[in-house]
């Protein structure tokens, strides 16, 4: 094994200038292992023999037995061998059965493609004939694919809209289909994986309707809930979970690297995207293999740009080309490309969005590097797991000025003990379900027997679905009142919504996505600057008629925010509870935006720029919230001028860190704060789930009250700035811009409920 001295030097010095704020290490592991099982059919274990595979972990052993009996999820380590804990049992059922098909989701097409290589690899294509099928699959190819093809790889999306809708055509893979592996499960979370969970409820009906009841093997991260999570995507019950990793680890060294603090007062620090660069650039110069992840698209081209300019003024400009960017938008032909130069180590350095956080073999790499934090805890050791697979690794994780960053840097400890995130759906939230019953009643008439797969409630919807002139009831069954209809091309699995706004690019004429309705005015406003997959646009024009935002490639120095006034009426308390001196509750509400500006402000220092006027119309939403009242013993003797700023900055410190608890971003929530609530009477916050319907976010918000308010303090409180910062109470999405706010304030609030605990 090579020495580790590529970043000996390196952490040293950045532990002297405290850059360098927390350590840790991750000791190697001994491999665990079991026998093949001699079950297993001759043609597959001479096969793994053949590509040097003797023995399985034994996880993998424990996986395989579990799948041939029934619903299984995998959530061991990064780089343990899951594949083959769901391979296994899927090529042994094509082997058995000529006739057998199986079908394998992933969240991208690079996994697909990886996994689709890697089938391939254990040559066994006189019975296996895997076949990729998604957006990048000819068309002169797909009626082959339907037709050859027992081993399907696709994505949800190809699966809802591509599938699906045309069963009757892929009825040779329904009427034997065997297995479904649902892969890298814990990012179908959210508004996504709410989406998806109805998506494979759809599925398993139309296997029934052929005659089928397919297997269901799923793989994750590791989360907390595994289990509810497998249960909640596929409406199963009794699921085995296989999470005791056998296979061996290497050991790794974790650094929490923060960059230093440029202007006391303020709060602000070094640009993150250029102390990123800096360190990569000495990584690389120094003989490592690195990956860096940056959130967004522009993050990425700018972090290769800088790190190959640090390169040069480093003296190694013959380093720079071996650098490279990967991210989505990429051709296919690109991506392969990219991918194929990191396994055979062409390149020394890839920077990438979390497009490779997932499984994808990258070949042996030395560090990974995550600037900013990715939004769950889950991800960013997805991400650290991608170093150190063969030989000791470094993962380093950059701070951004962000609150939860800040956060981070500052207890790093409890970061680094910090456990995974429990994964939310809601397969039944109103606007998702509903749109996925009329995507369902396209593929063939519904009735109440379909409660089976859509859950009690489904009469009732499909009845309102009826009253509101969807369907149409015929002798017991609910098919679509307009025949023509096809459901599928109005819903997108990324938005919570049916009424939303296509996103067009000027000049090209691409569509790029769509926005949902009731977030389309804060973000896709005349003048937005707006970001889609990571990269940003400026907005021309926002057509309320044609729902469709006309926008243009921007790379400007900065950004807007717009400013909003937000009602929120209470439609329906579900349920109420006494905490810390606070009537705590959890329910409906609707709420009610106008956009009435937009705010300019630079990048570089977010300072403001101008402020500009917009006329457009309220936008009104139904969701989920937590909302608590503050009663006179709290508030004796607080000062009543600062009692506003102080209630809207505890909105955005709790706010700030409610992804702590629940695997969501702070854009998935929204807020208000009012010192007088016309329905509770007196000063309320408010904290609601940013998508139509909800999806449970804020009921965690509900259940670990006490802890929220308890890390919210800690964020105020420990931030060194003067009067408030984009680390503490600002928030980079404020309707208000960030006006009142009053830190100190917040402080005390808080103290006072946690002293009644």
């Amino acid at each position: 094994m090579r020495e580790i001295e590529p970043w000996t030097a390196l952490l040293d010095a950045a532990r002297g200038d405290q850059r360098l704020v927390g350590e840790a290490f991750e000791h190697a592991r001994a491999a665990s292992f079991a026998p093949l099982p001699a079950e297993l059919h001759p043609a597959l274990a001479a096969a793994l023999r053949a590509g040097g595979i003797e023995r399985l972990y034994s996880h993998q052993a424990q996986a395989l037995a579990a799948a041939w009996q029934g619903t299984t999820i995998v959530t061991t380590g990064t780089a343990s061998g899951k594949s083959l804990c769901f391979n296994l049992p899927t090529l042994d059922t094509l082997l058995r059965d000529p006739r057998a098909r199986a079908l394998y989701l992933y969240p991208t097409k690079a996994l697909a493609q990886d996994q689709a290589r890697a089938v391939s690899a254990l040559g066994l294509h006189e019975w296996v004939h895997p076949a990729i099928y998604d957006g990048d699959t000819p068309r002169e190819a797909r009626s082959e694919v339907r037709r050859k093809a027992n081993l399907v790889l696709t994505n949800p999306d190809m699966l809802h809209l591509g599938i699906l809708p045309h069963h009757e055509s892929w009825s040779s893979l329904f009427s034997n289909l065997a297995v479904v592996v649902v892969d890298e499960a814990h990012t179908y979370r959210g508004v996504f994986g709410s989406h998806v969970a109805n998506v494979l409820r759809r599925l398993r009906r139309i296997a029934a309707a052929h005659g089928t009841q397919p297997r269901f093997l799923l793989a994750s991260a590791t989360i907390a809930n595994p289990v509810e999570l497998a249960e909640r995507l596929t409406g199963l019950e009794e699921v085995t979970l296989i999470e005791e990793d056998g296979s061996p680890s290497a050991g790794r060294r974790i650094a929490i690297w923060n960059p230093p603090v440029i202007d006391e007062a303020l709060g602000v620090r070094r640009s993150v995207l250029g102390e990123g660069a800096e360190l990569l650039a000495a990584l690389v110069a120094a003989g490592a293999r690195v990956i860096c992840f940056v959130r967004s698209r522009k993050g990425v081209e700018l972090l290769t740009r800088i790190t190959r300019d640090e390169l040069e003024r480093l003296g190694a400009a013959e380093l720079a080309p071996l650098v490279t960017p990967y991210r989505a938008g990429y051709t296919p032909a690109q991506r392969r490309e990219i991918e194929a130069a990191l396994v055979e180590g062409e390149v020394r350095a890839v920077v990438t969005t979390d497009a490779l956080e997932l499984g994808i073999d990258v070949g042996a790499l030395d560090a990974a590097l995550v600037v900013t934090f990715p939004g769950t805890i889950a991800s960013l050791r997805q991400m650290w797991g991608r170093a150190g697979r063969r030989r000791r690794g470094l993962a380093v994780y950059v701070a951004g000025e962000d609150a939860l960053d800040q956060f981070f840097a500052r207890h790093t400890e409890d970061f680094l003990d910090r456990p995974v995130e429990s994964a939310i759906l809601d397969h039944e939230s109103e606007e998702i379900h509903l749109a996925h019953l009329l995507c369902a009643a396209h593929e063939g008439a519904l009735s109440e027997r379909d409660s089976e797969w859509f859950g009690p409630r489904t009469l009732a919807y499909l009845e309102r679905l009826e009253g509101l002139g969807d369907l149409r009831a015929k002798d017991g069954q609910f098919v679509l009142r307009r025949r023509e209809r096809y459901p599928a091309g109005e819903v997108s699995l990324r938005s919570a919504s049916r009424d939303s706004f296509e996103i067009v690019e000027l000049g090209t004429g691409e569509a790029l996505g769509t926005a949902e309705f009731a977030r389309a005015f804060s973000t896709l406003h005349p003048g937005a600057i707006y970001l889609h997959l990571g990269r940003s646009f400026h907005v021309r024009e926002l057509d309320l008629d044609a729902r469709r935002a006309l926008v243009e490639p921007f790379d400007g120095d900065w950004y807007t925010q717009p400013k909003r006034e937000t009602d929120t009426l209470i439609e329906r308390l579900l349920d109420r509870r006494e905490a810390l001196g606070v009537t705590l509750s959890f329910g409906r509400v609707l709420v009610t935006e106008t956009v009435l500006a937009y705010q300019r402000r630079r990048l570089s220092d977010h300072a403001e720029i101008d402020l500009t006027a917009l006329e457009l119309p309220a936008t009104r939403f139904a969701t989920q919230a937590m909302w608590f009242e503050l009663d006179g013993g709290t508030l004796e003797d607080f000062p009543p001028e600062l009692l506003l700023g102080s209630l809207h900055a505890v909105e955005h410190a709790q706010i700030a860190v409610l992804p702590l608890l629940a695997m969501c971003d702070r854009w998935d929530i929204g807020g208000l704060s009012t010192n007088a609530h016309p329905q509770t009477g007196g000063p309320t916050i408010f904290i609601h789930d940013g998508h139509p319907g909800g999806v449970g976010i804020t009921r965690i918000a509900f259940g670990h009250f006490e802890e929220l308010v308890a890390d919210a303090h800690r964020l105020i409180s420990e931030c060194g700035c003067r009067d408030g910062c984009p680390s503490c109470v600002q928030s980079p999405k404020c309707g208000n811009l960030n006006e009142p706010l009053s830190k100190a304030g917040a402080a005390e609030l808080l103290e006072r409920l946690l002293a009644r605990s």
